[in-house]
């Protein structure tokens, strides 16, 4: 093991027994900029944590982005690091991301082998999709212009340090809804006399399933799940009031307008048709992560380089991720690389006993300082 591997590897199990919250990043953030500056980057604190790396005379940027934060979730595992933060654990790999990224930092500040500026962008609440916005509002862009923006995600399942990316949709977005059924409740054995909600709220579940199926092709990608069933009824109380709670997924903004279109027709249809109010609340969380066609190749180029495993064409993944918000201003592309089969490696993301592979430190280090290199040559 070398040097850098093992202190990488020693950060990354500091961030896990130490993970925090979306927007509660208070210990990682100061960390990351202790790690930094000690580095001899310039480092700027916000609602992230940006770092600014120059070499040569380029006036061409690229950022790189890594995300921070935990999520709420029990951890099993039972290892020496495991997490110290009760009901708080690093269940999808943001430690090992942040690491990577901080590993690239220390490669490309002891060997500043490129032509022009590096932007480290250290993002919270990615889990949330709220995280990439806020630093974007509060002018990150602005402040440290980046004609190229890069992220990547571990990804379970797969051989560890395979690349995967593909131009074009590669995030689903995810959209909350939240539809409430109002009537008249009453006593279960008259179920006539009143006007409950428990029928057209079930009859609504069913219904909201055609959205895919007979609105959307099957192909589509787009997904609409309800999540939550709530009642105001008793054991022998029929609800006057049925709340349903879901997720509906799509890959690209059309599909999107068109769910909530649909959900909101086949809302206030079943509505009348059992004499009761309706109100349907849909809001999107993550937009789709598109990625830039030129910026996909460069990652292929840079993997390929490297000599690890590359699938340029891979299938878009269903779940959403916040990096969207910063491909949907600067071309970028989001990539993804294999976290393993065997052990907790491979469990998969958001389960309590889940844990980054410390293999990937420097591979995702290495791949990171290799992009750079290609994308900010040095001049002849």
């Amino acid at each position: 093991m070398t040097a850098l591997t093992e202190r990488l590897r020693a950060l990354r199990h500091e961030f896990h027994r130490n993970p925090e919250l979306g927007f509660q990043e208070v210990r990682t953030k100061a960390r990351i900029a202790e790690h930094l500056r000690n580095l001899g980057i310039e480092v700027f604190e916000g609602v992230g944590v940006v770092g600014v790396l120059k070499a040569g005379n380029g006036n061409r940027a690229i950022g790189l982005r890594a995300d921070l934060d935990a999520l709420p979730i029990t951890e099993v595992n039972t290892f020496a690091y495991k997490s110290q933060n009760a009901g708080v654990m690093h269940a999808c790999g943001h430690d090992g991301h942040t690491v990577m990224l901080l590993g690239a930092a220390e490669l490309l500040a002891k060997d500043p082998a490129f032509d022009g500026t590096v932007v480290f962008l250290f993002q919270p609440n990615e889990e949330h999709g709220l995280g990439a916005r806020a630093m974007i509002d509060e002018g990150v862009l602005r402040t440290f212009p980046i004609d190229e923006v890069y992220g990547a995600h571990n990804l379970p399942g797969e051989p560890v340090g395979r690349v995967s990316t593909r131009a074009g949709v590669i995030c689903c977005s995810e959209s909350l809804f939240e539809i409430t059924l109002s009537g008249q409740g009453g006593h279960a054995s008259m179920p006539h006399v009143g006007r409950e909600t428990i029928t057209p709220a079930a009859e609504l579940v069913l219904a909201l399933q055609t959205i895919v199926s007979r609105k959307l092709a099957p192909s589509s990608g787009a997904v609409v799940s309800v999540t939550e069933f709530i009642t105001d009824g008793q054991r022998n109380v029929l609800p006057g009031r049925t709340v349903l709670k879901g997720d509906a997924r799509a890959m690209s903004p059309e599909d999107r307008k068109l769910i909530e279109r649909t959900m909101r027709q086949i809302a206030a249809g079943v509505a009348e048709s059992h004499g009761v109010e309706v109100s349907v609340d849909f809001r999107t969380a993550f937009i789709e992560a598109n990625n830039d066609a030129d910026a996909a190749s460069h990652v292929v180029a840079a993997a390929s380089a490297m000599g690890l495993e590359v699938d340029g064409d891979r299938p878009a993944m269903s779940f959403s991720e916040d990096f969207a918000e910063f491909a949907a201003v600067v071309p970028g592309c989001f990539l993804l690389i294999g976290n393993g089969t065997e052990g907790s490696n491979g469990r998969p993301l958001h389960s309590a006993d889940y844990d980054f592979n410390d293999e990937l430190l420097p591979l995702g280090a290495e791949l990171w300082a290799e992009l750079v290199r290609q994308r900010l040559p040095l001049t002849p």
